[in-house]
């Protein structure tokens, strides 16, 4: 071959390999099982493989935990339990509505320590839309491709007259019947961790495409010989075939909070279609979903890290809501017991996905934040209260009142459709109540800090100054919508004025935020490097940052900006010291903290995630696309170690998503989004009103991470901030990147984004 023919193919070659790596879809980047190597102790995520549709109602996974434990999977781990249909958000919370399925041959192992089953990740496949894996003992393989509130199932056995499958409808309460001449099994299940009515069931219907050659139900792992029906605390079936070497059988899987019936007719979202057919919809679904924005860079590695986050941005809050046989969407209320209409989401809590996983739901998938809240606003109807932390119902779990801003950001950007007063209703109770049972909901302590400006560190309230922060910046939230919808003057002067009480718990002395006690004295002795006590998994100096609201007003508490930016930069040149002492040990919130190597900055937790941002305010922005760089360069990969802390239901992803795209909603409800710097070299948001927003930056690189200039829509750009009304218009951002910093852009107070503070209004 002479030279001329050796370069065109070698040219050949390689158009090959770019038109085969430009057609891979968005899709195939996701690694389902990054951030599962976790544990109590340290948290690189604390996910599992979550095998489901966008939003579905029913999540499927291996299971590898034993019943009822929080850490459901493990990637440490080497034996699979069974196949466990989950609706957990977080190990911490826990599940709900969860039943399993173990195939298995040579012999009948009921017990979930006796058939457990080694597996190895070699010989596993994990993808949004399908999961395969094979259980060496029993020499088969299982396949699962869901929808939103069914599964597919198909097992491959060898040849074997004992081939069987377990049904464990778990503990707690459950029920089972198997039905031989209709290959069916149908039950339900009970177990929960909390947060449902006394009427609270899953029910489940599995058909089976072959006839059974051996059925029994068994109560407490012991077979039951004259019954085929059977409730009682823990109870479940087993089935067996004779199979050929290679002979598949199929199960479909559906189930309902609603009634056995709509169980049958949710089995309806698989209908007559193959294992492949299903496997593909839920592909292509995904595809559509994740598809809304295309990533173009050279290093697939982080494309691949993009893409997960992206995956897990879209998995909570989930569908809670079904169509009955009328196609009319209805419920059943995890608050009341009652099947209502309308939608109804669940699996989130506000205290981490306010920041940033609602306001990216808004700006991308706004229809689908439409319904989230038409289902906030079915909550308040049921209950009383909008929802701090659901799963499925109110759940006890961390402070604050973000609900005020995960209802006004959607209303701000005209996402809600739903009635707008009603909700408003409901901020105002959530403000100046609590929920009689659950007293994370609405706000304990609101009695103090309505009269005296702050939650007192001395009534024996905890995290007394972390409440009471996430309050005055919900206060500015009902102040923001009341004035939109055009409320009493008086009523918007008071929650505007309540807006300030951030101020109540500054401390001149250390210019850091500190608990103030009942009588107007600050608590002693104060240790700003101590966890928890006044603050929410977190000490002073991550907390201190959380006036989303108000920068500047922060600014001038500290001296100004050449203060406020030596303050910000204390963060990352301090040592990683802390105070674990209110805990009495080490969380792995602090231990993640420590070993990041970047100080006292906790990204692995939610309340210092925007600090970053804060330098955009103060007229320094390259130091916010500096460490925005740092952060994603060092703590997050597309690996099962792949986070830094818990993922916790899309907030730490949809901050990567974010801050990869090149900004990120400081303040929600202010319609502004910080800028910091795109991550790659282009990407293209597909808007769902048909428009396209092309953010490129084609010097992008490690090394060449600051923002020279920019030009939005062919002129040039200097502001600090995007606006959300504008990014909806399309259009194109051109990135001119440079190795370092443009000292001389977006230093002028007109470049800020917003500020209480700073409000011409």
């Amino acid at each position: 071959m002479n030279k001329k023919k050796l370069l065109s193919f070698a040219i050949a070659l390689l158009l090959g390999a770019s038109s085969t790596f430009a057609q891979k879809a968005p899709v195939d980047y996701v690694n389902p099982l990054m951030g599962t190597d976790s544990k109590i102790s340290l948290s690189n995520g604390n996910t599992y493989p979550a095998i489901a549709l966008p939003w579905g109602m029913n999540f499927w996974m291996p299971q590898t935990g034993k019943m009822g434990d929080g850490w459901a999977y493990t990637y440490a781990s080497d034996k699979i339990r069974g196949f466990k249909q989950t609706h957990q958000p977080s190990p911490w919370i826990n599940d709900y509505g969860q039943f399993s399925i173990m195939p298995m041959t040579r012999q009948l192992k009921i017990d979930q320590e006796q058939r457990a089953c080694w597996f190895s990740h070699k010989a596993e496949k994990a993808t949004p839309y399908y999961y395969s894996v094979y259980l060496s003992e029993y020499n088969l393989t299982t396949e699962i491709a869901p929808t939103e509130r069914c599964a597919y199932f198909r097992f491959t056995f060898p040849e074997t007259k004992d081939a069987y499958v377990v049904i464990d409808a778990f503990d707690r309460g459950s029920y089972i019947k198997v039905i031989p001449e209709e290959n069916k099994i149908i039950g339900y299940t009970t177990r929960n961790s909390g947060g449902v009515p006394q009427n609270f069931k899953n029910y489940f219907v599995i058909e089976f495409d072959k006839p059974f050659t051996f059925n029994k139900v068994w109560a407490d792992y012991h077979l039951v010989e004259k019954h085929l029906e059977l409730q009682s605390n823990h109870v479940g079936a087993a089935i067996g075939f004779a199979t050929k070497k290679g002979e598949q059988v199929h199960a479909r899987v559906a189930s309902s909070f609603i009634s056995p019936e709509q169980a049958e007719l949710n089995l309806k979202e698989i209908g007559k279609k193959t294992f492949e057919q299903t496997k593909e919809v839920g592909r292509k679904a995904w595809n559509d979903v994740l598809g809304r924005i295309r990533i173009e860079d050279n290093d697939e590695n982080r494309m691949r890290t993009f893409y997960s986050c992206l995956y897990r941005s879209v998995l909570f809050p989930r569908m809670f809501h079904e169509v009955n046989a009328k196609g009319e969407t209805v419920h059943y209320s995890p608050y009341n017991g009652e099947v209502r209409p309308g939608y109804m989401f669940t699996d989130t809590g506000f205290w981490d996905t306010f920041r940033c996983l609602f306001p990216f739901v808004n700006l991308v998938y706004p229809s689908m934040g439409e319904k989230m809240q038409e289902g906030l606003l079915n909550t308040y109807l049921e209950s009383g209260f909008f929802p701090e932390w659901a799963s499925p119902g109110h759940r006890g779990c961390m402070v604050g009142n973000n609900s005020a801003s995960v209802v006004a950001d959607a209303f701000m950007k005209n996402v809600t459709k739903a009635d707008a007063e009603k909700m408003y209703e409901g901020l105002l109770t959530g403000a100046n109540s609590v929920h009689p049972r659950v007293s994370t909901t609405g706000r304990r302590g609101y009695e103090y800090y309505n009269k005296l400006g702050y939650v007192p560190y001395d009534v024996k309230i905890n995290e007394s100054a972390a409440r009471t922060l996430e309050y005055a910046y919900d206060d500015w939230c009902i102040y923001r919508m009341g004035e939109k919808l055009g409320r009493p003057a008086e009523e918007l002067e008071l929650y505007k004025k309540r807006s300030q009480n951030y101020r109540n718990l500054f401390d001149p002395e250390t210019k850091l935020m500190r608990g103030k006690n009942s009588d107007g004295t600050f608590q002693t002795p104060f240790n700003p490097f101590k966890w928890g006590d006044a603050f929410t998994e977190g000490n002073s100096w991550h907390y201190t940052w959380s006036v989303f609201h108000d920068p500047q007003g922060l600014i001038d508490l500290m001296g100004g900006k050449k203060m406020f930016v030596s303050m910000l930069d204390s963060v990352f040149n301090l040592p990683p010291v802390f105070d674990d002492s209110y805990y009495g040990g080490v969380i792995h919130e602090i231990r993640e903290m420590e070993i990041a190597n970047m100080g006292n900055y906790a990204h692995g937790n939610q309340p210092i995630q925007h600090m970053i941002y804060l330098y955009n305010y103060a007229g320094e922005p390259w130091k916010a696309q500096y460490w925005l760089r740092e952060v994603m360069t060092r703590l997050y990969f597309a690996t099962p170690d792949g986070y830094c802390g818990d993922e916790d239901n899309g907030q730490t992803s949809a901050w990567y998503v974010f801050t990869a795209l090149g900004f990120y909603p400081v303040c929600p409800g202010s319609n502004e989004y910080v800028m910091g710097a795109p991550y790659f070299k282009k990407a293209t948001i597909t808007l769902e009103n048909g428009r396209k927003l092309e953010i490129s930056a084609p010097k992008n690189s490690d090394e060449n991470r600051y923002i020279r200039s920019l030009n939005y829509n062919g002129k040039n750009y200097t502001k600090n901030y995007l606006n959300h009304f504008d990014l909806l218009k399309g259009g194109r951002l051109l990135f001119e990147m440079d190795n370092k910093p443009n000292t001389g852009r977006g230093v002028n107070e007109s470049d800020y984004p917003y500020s209480f503070s700073l409000d011409k209004k």
